[in-house]
């Protein structure tokens, strides 16, 4: 009887022993690939836009609109704030907004395709990435599909640091403008899935994990028909002023 209990011990000391090095095992990955991405973005991403250089292309990281709650988004203001004072300034000449449409009724470009348009941002310079479904996939897109090696990534710091090191595995350059943060528990959360975020990554990277979906070749360059159409606009609107005789 004494033997079968101090075999019950034994084994359970074994199994909490393993499920220690378990556990061990998986903070120090966690921690080893959180620290690398953020070692190997330091210096690549910038808080005011005099600081930061300039690239053809700003690549926005999609997000919901909308919180459960109803209320507007934060992390999606705050990225449309990013991305109008980047162009505004002279710093991209294109916004190439990358998310989430898996169906209908759910779609992330869009949503900041209107708001960028509602903020004087030209609808020709903007281009939708409907199959932006994860960073990975985001990223890779923006060379694969819209034929681009040379990106501003337009997201918070945690998010640009995660996109800038998948870029450069991908072989592109890339550098980042850090939207306004959010503090609070939504701050925390968000943060706290990036962790595991960046763990994926290189999980990602060890399995060359692809985007779910490429598609045909799109070249990001001025529409014309657009332009065209708006400067037409503009000069009918001139012509059709009323002529006040003095």
């Amino acid at each position: 009887m004494k033997l079968k209990t101090c075999l019950k011990a034994l084994s359970i000391k074994k199994m909490a022993y393993t499920l220690f090095l378990v556990l061990l095992a998986v903070f120090l990955f966690m921690f080893i690939s959180n620290y690398t991405i953020g070692h190997a973005a330091k210096g690549k991403t910038f808080n005011t836009i005099s600081e930061i250089g300039k690239n053809k292309v700003g690549l926005v990281l999609g997000t919901s609109k909308r919180l459960k709650n109803g209320q507007i988004n934060p992390y999606f203001t705050y990225r449309i704030d990013a991305a109008v004072a980047l162009y505004q300034q002279g710093k991209i000449d294109f916004i190439l907004v990358s998310g989430d449409n898996a169906t209908k009724y759910y779609n992330e470009p869009m949503d900041f395709k209107r708001a960028l348009v509602k903020r004087g941002v030209p609808e020709a310079v903007i281009y939708l990435d409907y199959a932006g479904f994860r960073t990975l996939d985001s990223v890779v897109r923006a060379k694969e599909v819209f034929g681009q090696e040379h990106i501003t990534v337009i997201s918070q710091k945690f998010h640009n640091q995660r996109a800038i090191y998948l870029a450069e595995k991908n072989g592109m350059t890339a550098i980042g403008f850090n939207a306004e943060d959010v503090a609070g528990k939504n701050g925390l959360k968000v943060k706290i899935r990036g962790y595991f975020a960046r763990t994926k990554v290189f999980l990602d990277l060890l399995f060359h994990v692809e985007p779910k979906f490429y598609g045909k070749k799109i070249i990001i360059k001025p529409k014309t028909d657009t332009l065209t159409f708006q400067t037409h606009s503009a000069q009918l609107s001139c012509w059709l002023k009323p002529t006040i005789n003095s």
